[in-house]
């Protein structure tokens, strides 16, 4: 299926009046001329980048509630990606109460998601790019990674669901994170095999551990419009920190800054008038990285899920880089256009547009493609295993309601005094009354090392743990946080300050109202360890006996730290 500008906006005008809704309170979401108001992006420019990232194997439709903590230290406070609710409203100058205001923010997320109702989805993401590719054949459509992991389907088909999805979306050029996490074989099998003549999967920054040599291609030169256009890959840096190193074992990772403006200084050299890099490193890391290195455009960001609805600006000896990010899980597609004339970019234009899938009608061919890979699997995909009577949902600097379920299931099955579960950004939102389908469990924890443990810490190693973790988060410096939110505690009451040095953030460590003595061993259970050979039961089976034993899960206590010296701080949330 493709279609013309003109006719795509009568599509969405078509859909708006029948009342493509989920549900009635869905009327003022697809109201007459909504879909065509927010995704009529004119074509600017002669050199255009479509990107989305994060989408963590999202296939279809979900509710995904943005955080309302994302705390900045050092220089990153007050500056995106580190705003939340009504101060990145502010900041972006979007009007509360709007359909913009409740994609970017957590604001009254329950009201708003039953208004506007699910977002994302491969049928409506396609469809959209489509709709913007009408109008701008030439353009570049990147994928910034974690894009095979994190759903049932992915994992119970090895990545395989994903990667013809997206050779369907019409993907051209990728980069890499959790993709690695399905082992060094699979990945280059998929490269080697699959994406072979559809797909450039780069990444300059990973070499082999012997004789460093590249292990994929460093970057791509395209042509537009007859302008040369020259995109570099970007892999998570830390990959064999924050995931199982065992995975990787030889290959070797980094930021490499140096590295990096080699391939920037080679591709000018080559003819290249625009250079992208298509990233994974997270977008404090991108500031950071855009400050050091000269020649580079714009950075098309990902790793920290951050939806900013325009780039920063960074300036450095070359010029200046525009630095975006692009959210998570479907939700978002950036449009960047260059206007370039004699030889150099002259201006741009910026949006990244909310996928709401009630207002772009699912893409025939990818919605069948959709419905047949998950046929196999739908049984147990739509098992009800409870009801939710609260919010679930994950995003978050230090716990989400989906995170406490989890810990709190740990902690019953288990037996244990306390619980760990690894602070990641990934995972999809519930609504008060729903169901919790095996599938929308599987959202939390479909990764390839889930086994569940049962350790003896003492009180001084549980401290020791959560500095290293707290550190990885608010390190001042960008190269130094090396993983994702913090580790999900439960059983254990704190006081972090993040502001504080290394190994002094942690403070007041209580369980059951009693301090943790030092040297007491306490029952910890966890899971997702990276180390190899860990053995135990799944996640899933834990958490899954769990639920279907509640039958009803009523609205948890969310156990949060007690956060201080962050006051004013807009990225906590009033």
């Amino acid at each position: 299926m493709s279609f013309s500008r003109r006719e795509f906006l009568q599509v969405l005008a078509v859909a708006s009046a029948s009342g493509m809704a989920i549900a009635h309170e869905d009327a003022l979401a697809a109201r007459p001329g909504a879909g065509q108001r927010l995704y009529d992006v004119p074509k600017f420019g002669n050199v255009s980048f479509l990107h989305f990232t994060d989408c963590h194997a999202q296939l279809t439709p979900i509710y995904f509630r943005e955080p309302s903590v994302n705390l900045g230290v050092g220089d990153a406070v007050g500056r995106p990606p580190h705003l939340v609710g009504e101060q990145l409203l502010k900041h972006f100058g979007i009007r509360p109460g709007t359909r913009q205001a409740h994609a970017f923010t957590h604001l009254d997320f329950e009201r708003a998601a039953r208004t506007y109702g699910k977002v994302g989805g491969f049928a409506h993401l396609a469809t959209l790019v489509k709709m913007l590719k009408a109008s701008r054949p030439y353009a570049l459509l990147c994928d910034g990674g974690d894009t095979w992991q994190g759903s049932a389907t992915s994992l119970w088909t090895n990545a395989q669901d994903m990667v013809d999805a997206c050779k369907l979306l019409g993907v051209n050029i990728m980069t890499p994170h959790w993709e690695f996490t399905f082992g060094a074989k699979r990945v280059q099998e998929v490269v080697e095999k699959d994406f072979k003549g559809h797909i450039d999967f780069v990444a300059h920054n990973v070499k082999t551990a012997d004789f460093e040599e590249l292990v994929f291609q460093p970057y791509v030169i395209k042509e537009q419009n007859g302008i040369a256009v020259a995109v570099i890959g970007q892999a998570f840096p830390y990959t064999p920190i924050a995931n199982p190193r065992w995975m990787v074992p030889d290959w070797t990772f980094g930021i490499r800054d140096d590295h990096l403006q080699k391939m920037v200084d080679e591709v000018r050299a080559k003819g290249a008038k625009v250079v992208v890099v298509l990233s994974h490193n997270g977008m404090d890391v991108d500031i950071k990285m855009a400050s050091r290195v000269r020649g580079i455009d714009a950075i098309l960001g990902g790793h920290t899920h951050d939806g900013m609805p325009a780039p920063v600006i960074v300036k450095n000896g070359g010029g200046q880089t525009l630095v975006t990010n692009a959210g998570s899980n479907g939700k978002f597609l950036a449009v960047l256009d260059f206007d370039v004339r004699d030889g150099q970019v002259r201006d741009y234009r910026y949006r990244l547009l909310p996928v709401f899938s009630n207002l772009l009608p699912a893409d025939r061919e990818m919605a069948a493609y959709i419905e047949r890979v998950r046929a196999p699997y739908k049984a147990k995909l739509e098992e009800k295993l409870a009801v939710t009577e609260g919010l679930l949902y994950r995003r978050g600097n230090f716990n989400g309601t989906w995170d406490q379920l989890i810990l709190d299931a740990l902690m019953e099955v288990k037996g244990a005094d306390a619980a760990f579960s690894p602070g990641v950004r990934w995972g999809t939102s519930l609504l008060p009354g729903d169901t919790i389908t095996y599938e929308r469990m599987m959202d939390q924890m479909a990764m390839t090392y889930p086994a569940t443990t049962l350790n003896e810490f003492t009180g001084a190693q549980i401290k020791e743990i959560m500095e290293d973790v707290a550190d990885n988060l608010f390190n001042p410096d960008p190269y130094y946080q090396q993983g994702g939110d913090m580790v999900r505690v439960g059983g254990i009451q704190y006081t972090i300050d993040p502001t504080a040095p290394m190994g002094q953030r942690i403070q007041n460590l209580t369980l059951k109202g009693k301090p943790l003595e030092a040297d007491k061993k306490y029952k910890v259970a966890g899971w997702a360890s990276v180390q190899e050979g860990v053995t135990g039961t799944p996640i899933w089976d834990v958490v899954s006996a769990y639920l279907r034993d509640k039958k009803v899960i009523k609205p948890v206590k969310l156990n949060q730290p007690r956060i201080i010296n962050v006051g004013g701080n807009p990225g906590l949330a009033a």
